[in-house]
């Protein structure tokens, strides 16, 4: 495949207006991404290193996604990560990476990425899970419910994105305090994993649930007593427990 090539003349022009910033050393692959991205009718920005990578997020007009490779040639992935979300902390991000491991998943959860697609991957999936965050983004654009929900040590604002356990503040991720408040809302009902990534991810694709399972022990351990509140059922997804008073007997 040979240059950049541009979006067929009936491709969707539903995203015209959102960038995607492509941040990865592969070049064919940056360019079969590019293709596929701009046939969905996104504009497309790439780089091929790290600090590339940084000018193209920071660039106007402002991208509305970032993909990541963590493997660069000059500054790792992790970095380019770090630097972003100093500078556009809501600028969602999806990391490109050939590390499967679950502790680099949570190494780029940490840091703030809002999705982990390894690879090889399917091009199809990477388009769902572009468009599911966009959409979530919009939605949490929307006027959030009024009024603050306590369960036990957990206290939540919704319409301030605050939560904190014991008077304590948690800082979480926008991605984070959905799951949050999506379980505490349905407190007492199982959800699966498929569940939750269609409300919580925007996903409704046959794709890997590890990520709901990554996300919820982050959530867990950022809450930490309060973590108790979210029970695990085996086979089956996860519920937040009826009553408060159940995680600590």
């Amino acid at each position: 495949m040979g240059g950049i090539l541009c979006p067929s003349a009936d491709a969707s022009t539903a995203h015209m207006s959102e960038t995607i910033v492509i941040v990865d050393d592969e070049r064919d692959l940056v360019t079969t991404l590019a293709y596929n991205l701009q046939r969905e009718g996104f504009v497309t920005r790439t780089a091929y290193t790290g600090r590339e990578g940084v000018d193209a997020a920071l660039a106007s007009p402002e991208p509305s996604l970032v993909l990541l490779d963590l493997m660069l040639p000059d500054v790792s992935g992790t970095e380019v990560c770090r630097q972003i979300r100093q500078r556009k902390p809501h600028l969602p991000i999806i990391i490109l990476t050939a590390k499967g491991e679950e502790i680099d998943r949570v190494v780029g959860f940490e840091l703030g990425a809002d999705d982990y697609v390894v690879k090889p991957f399917s091009v199809r999936e990477l388009m769902l899970r572009v468009k599911a965050i966009l959409r979530r983004g919009q939605a949490d654009s929307q006027p959030p419910p009024a009024g603050e929900m306590t369960f036990g040590k957990l206290r939540v604002d919704p319409s301030a994105h605050r939560v904190w356990v014991d008077g304590d503040e948690v800082v979480l991720t926008a991605l984070e305090f959905r799951l949050l408040t999506t379980l505490l809302d349905r407190r007492g009902r199982v959800q699966t994993r498929n569940t939750l990534l269609g409300d919580v991810w925007g996903i409704r694709a046959e794709v890997t649930t590890r990520t709901v399972d990554t996300h919820v022990k982050r959530l867990r351990q950022k809450l930490g007593e309060a973590g108790n509140y979210v029970e695990t059922l085996r086979g089956v997804g996860y519920r937040w427990r009826e009553r408060p008073e159940i995680a600590s007997a």
